[in-house]
C-alpha cells in the first residue's frame, strides 16, 4: 500500500493546557505508544513527540487521506473521557509535514522562541522510536534531514540569540512578581531537565540557598549542590511548603503532585503571606484548585506565554530569514519532489471529540 508522511498534533497555540496534558505521553510509554500507531490498518512506523507544549505523531500513514482519521480517533481514545468538546489537532502531509518537523526541530514553532531544547527532545522522539523497531525508511530519511536542516538553520541564523527555555519563561515570571528573587525563599519540585533549567536560570539571577525536592533524594543532591542549596525528598518538601515564597514544579509526574488539601496547611503557616506557584510540567503537577485558596497565587504553563512572547517580538525578524533557510534546504534535499518523502502540500486542522 502507498503510503506518505503524516504529522497531526496538536501544541500550545492550538489547545489549552488542559486538553495538551491528556494527550501527553511520558518518556517510558513512548515505544508502545509508537507501536501502537505504527500497527494502525495500512500504517509502517511511528514517531511521537510529546513536549510541555505540544504532543505531535508523525507516521508513515496510508496515501489518500484515510490515515488522518484514524490517527485521530487513536489519540482520542487513549486520551479517554474529558471535558467534553473537540481537539483541534493540525495535520501536515508529505512536504508540508517535512516543513513543520524542520521549524519545530529548529524552534520556530516553540512558545520560546528560539529554544535549544527542543532539538534534543526530537532527536531523543526518534531515538526511542528507531530502537524499538518502530520506524521505517521514509520515517528515517525525514528525522535524520531534520536534524541536518534545524543544525544549519541554528548556524546561519541569529534565532538563539537571547532564547530561553521554557524553564528560564518561568523565573521570568517569578522576577516580574518579586523583583529581586535574591531576596526569596525558592522550592524547585523536580530535578529532571526542565528542574535543571530552572535551577540554572535560577543561578544566573544570583539566587542561592534554593531548595530542591525531588522523588529520587540522590538526584535533587546533586542539583541542590550546584545550587548552594537543600535537598529534600519530595514528600519533605511538601511538608515544608511554607518555607518557601515562590513554588516552580517541573517534575515529570504522570500527575498532580500538589493537591488543594496540601497548600492550604502551608497557607496557614504562613499567617497571611502569599505563597506563589508556578507550575511549568504537562501533565500539571498541582491541581487548579489550588488557585481557589486565599493567598495561593497559581500560574500554569499558559501563563508563560505573555512572557514568552515578549522575547519572540524581539527575535521575529529571525524567523522570515530561517524560514527561507528552510526552503532553500528543502529544495537541496529535493523534498517535495515525487520520490522525495511523500507527496502532497499544505496543511490544516482535523477536529476530533473527547
Amino acid at each position: 500500500m502507498e503510503s506518505q508522511i503524516l504529522c497531526l498534533g496538536v501544541n500550545h497555540e492550538s489547545a489549552t493546557v488542559d486538553v495538551r496534558e491528556r494527550l501527553a505521553v511520558s518518556e517510558g510509554e513512548l515505544p508502545g505508544f509508537c507501536g501502537a500507531v505504527a500497527g494502525l490498518p495500512g500504517f509502517g512506523g511511528a514517531v511521537v513527540l510529546s513536549t510541555c507544549n505540544r504532543t505531535e505523531v508523525y507516521a508513515a500513514a496510508p496515501a489518500g487521506g484515510s490515515g488522518a482519521g484514524l490517527l485521530a480517533a487513536h489519540l482520542t481514545a487513549v486520551a479517554g473521557p474529558g471535558s467534553g468538546g473537540e481537539v483541534p489537532f493540525y495535520q501536515h502531509v508529505g512536504d508540508a509535514a517535512a516543513r513543520h518537523l524542520f521549524a519545530v526541530a529548529s524552534g520556530l514553532d516553540s512558545m520560546v522562541l528560539g529554544e535549544t531544547e527542543i532539538f534534543g527532545q526530537v532527536k531523543k522522539a526518534y531515538a526511542v522510536a528507531h530502537a524499538a523497531g518502530h520506524t521505517d525508511k521514509s520515517l528515517n530519511k525525514l528525522f535524520q534531514h531534520a536534524f541536518q536542516v534545524a543544525k544549519h538553520v541554528r548556524t546561519h541564523s541569529q534565532i538563539t540569540r537571547g532564547a530561553t527555555s521554557v524553564g528560564a519563561a518561568g523565573v521570568d515570571l517569578a522576577e516580574k512578581i518579586f523583583g529581586d528573587l535574591a531576596r526569596c525563599t525558592v522550592m524547585v519540585l523536580g530535578a529532571g531537565e526542565m528542574g535543571q533549567s530552572v535551577a540554572k536560570s535560577l543561578a544566573a539571577r544570583g539566587v542561592h540557598g534554593v531548595i530542591v525536592s525531588n522523588r529520587s533524594y540522590d538526584r535533587a543532591v546533586e542539583l541542590a549542590r550546584e545550587m548552594d542549596g537543600v535537598a529534600m525528598h519530595l514528600d519533605d518538601g511538601i511538608a515544608n511548603l511554607a518555607r518557601a515564597d515562590i513554588v516552580i514544579s517541573a517534575t515529570s509526574a504522570p500527575h498532580s503532585v500538589l493537591a488543594r488539601e496540601q497548600v492550604a496547611p502551608a497557607l496557614r503557616k504562613r499567617r497571611g503571606r502569599p505563597l506563589f506557584l508556578i507550575d511549568i510540567a504537562v501533565p500539571r503537577d498541582i491541581e487548579p484548585e489550588v488557585r481557589d485558596l486565599s493567598g495561593a497565587y497559581l500560574y500554569d504553563i499558559d501563563a508563560l506565554m505573555n512572557i514568552a512572547e515578549d522575547g519572540r517580538a524581539r527575535r521575529r525578524r529571525q524567523i522570515e530569514h530561517c524560514q527561507s533557510l528552510i526552503a532553500e534546504q528543502m529544495e537541496k534535499l529535493g523534498i517535495g519532489a515525487p520520490r522525495g518523502l511523500g507527496e502532497g502540500r499544505g496543511g490544516g486542522e482535523l477536529s476530533a471529540s473527547i
